[in-house]
């Protein structure tokens, strides 16, 4: 197999052996295909902080949590999504219901989730994802266990205006995409904001 290369309109032949340019070909196509998926992050990443930024209360008491745990059970019940929700102020639960169709998985998953927000004071899923573009973990790069917290997405901060993070919301039974859009709806339904203008840019197309 011959390759041709053109400098200054003038070809030149190089006498690559077709397995170096199927190798070459590979490794480009990996490459950008490795930043596409950078981009990506750091997009998703963006939205997140944009949505952490305009899911703020005014104010929050039990009835706020229990408004927010009712209308996350609504949607599921009416999506026939089994899942595990969770509201709570850091140390005090608010509100917890458990769906037919989970597990005790899904409540350690909850749990493990809410825990890492309550350390970070983000989203699990922006702690994943800025993971994931660090090529790391918690363990590695925190040194906590996974055992006890999980950065998959499905657990969004509970942010007041003037007192900052103050609890986290929290469901578990959908993949962490999903998971975490979920809350973010709810949010914005209780809150009264229009969830599409919070949507990730990949979700718009």
């Amino acid at each position: 197999m011959v390759v041709t290369k053109h400098f200054d309109d003038a070809p030149t032949q190089f006498p690559f052996p077709s397995h170096v340019t199927i190798c070459a070909v590979a490794s480009t196509i990996e490459f950008f295909a490795m930043e596409i998926s950078l981009m990506n992050i750091a997009q998703d990443l963006q939205t997140i902080a944009h949505q952490e930024k305009t899911l703020v209360f005014p104010h929050f008491d039990s009835d706020r949590a229990w408004q927010i745990g009712s209308q996350l059970r609504e949607m599921a019940v009416a999506r026939g999504a089994a899942m595990v929700i969770d509201v709570r102020t850091f140390g005090q639960p608010l509100f917890f219901a458990a769906l037919d169709g989970t597990t005790p998985d899904n409540v350690r998953w909850a749990q493990r989730k809410a825990r890492t927000v309550e350390h970070f004071r983000v989203s699990s899923y922006a702690v994943g994802l800025g993971l994931q573009q660090a090529s790391t973990t918690l363990a590695d790069k925190y040194s906590l266990p996974a055992a006890e917290f999980a950065s998959h997405g499905g657990a969004f901060p509970l942010t007041v205006k003037g007192a900052g993070v103050i609890g986290v919301v929290t469901v578990s039974g959908l993949p962490q995409r999903k998971d975490h859009e979920f809350v973010v709806e709810a949010l914005c339904a209780v809150l009264g904001h229009d969830a599409s203008t919070l949507a990730f840019q990949s979700d718009k197309v």
